[in-house]
C-alpha cells in the first residue's frame, strides 16, 4: 500500500498506535509483576486497565473510518519491551527493577504522547472531529500517567540501591 494522502498517513499511524496499546497491555502486566513497590505495581495495574480503554478508543476511530481495526508492528515498542526483558535477565535487585520500571514507563508514555500528538492534528485536518476528540482524551491520560511516573521517579530513594 502506498501512502500518498493525509488519510493514508493517519491510518498508518493509527495502526501503529493500535499495536502499541495492545502490546502495552501485556507490558504493563510485566511491569506490575516485576515491581516490588506496591504503590508502583498498583499504578501499573491501573494504567493497564486504562490502556485497555485506549485500545477500545482506537477501535472506535477505525469504525469512524469504516475500516477494520488493524495493528501494524512498531519496532520502537518492541525495542522498549526487549530492553526490559534484557534488564530483568541480569537479575538486578528489587530496587533497581523498580527504578528501571519507572524509567521504562516514562519512555513508553513519552512515545505514546508523541504518537497521539501527531495523530490528532491529522484527524483535525481530515475533519474528523470525533476522532480528534477521542484521541485527545487518550493523550491527556497518557500525559497524566507520565506526570505520575515522574513523581515516582522524583521520590525514588536511591539510598535503597546498594553502593
Amino acid at each position: 500500500m502506498t501512502i500518498d494522502t493525509t488519510e493514508d498517513l493517519f491510518v498508518e499511524g493509527l495502526k501503529h498506535a493500535y499495536y502499541t496499546e495492545q502490546r502495552l497491555v501485556d507490558a504493563l502486566e510485566e511491569l506490575e509483576e516485576t515491581s516490588s513497590n506496591e504503590k508502583l505495581a498498583d499504578g501499573f495495574a491501573e494504567h493497564r486497565e486504562e490502556t485497555r480503554t485506549h485500545v477500545d478508543r482506537i477501535e472506535q476511530v477505525f469504525d469512524q473510518l469504516d475500516a477494520e481495526a488493524e495493528a501494524e508492528e512498531d519496532p520502537i515498542v518492541e525495542g522498549m519491551i526487549e530492553a526490559h526483558e534484557e534488564f530483568i535477565s541480569k537479575d538486578p535487585s528489587e530496587e533497581a527493577v523498580d527504578r528501571f520500571n519507572i524509567a521504562a514507563g516514562q519512555k513508553s508514555e513519552h512515545y505514546e504522547i508523541a504518537v497521539y500528538g501527531n495523530l490528532i492534528p491529522m484527524a483535525d485536518q481530515l475533519g474528523m472531529d470525533d476522532a480528534a476528540d477521542t484521541l485527545e482524551e487518550t493523550l491527556r491520560e497518557e500525559q497524566d500517567e507520565l506526570d505520575t511516573l515522574s513523581e515516582y521517579g522524583e521520590q525514588f530513594d536511591y539510598d535503597e540501591l546498594e553502593a
